[in-house]
């Protein structure tokens, strides 16, 4: 599975915990957008992660 900016934007749009994780890890970290959607992404989406099956179902939307 790999990292899509527009993919992981939009799963943490449609998702209110997902995005209180990201601003919070903005704010906690001192992070740019695009850098605390990664670590989010690595660790709440790749390898099994929580929200894995959510994101594949973007890239659904995404193919078509």
């Amino acid at each position: 599975m790999k990292y899509f900016r527009p993919q992981m934007q939009r799963l943490v749009n449609e998702n209110r915990e997902l995005h209180d994780r990201l601003k919070g890890l903005m704010r906690d970290m001192d992070l740019q957008k695009n850098y605390a959607l990664k670590a989010l992404y690595h660790s709440e989406v790749a390898d099994g992660g929580r929200y894995q099956q959510a994101y594949q179902a973007l890239d659904a939307d995404f193919i078509k």
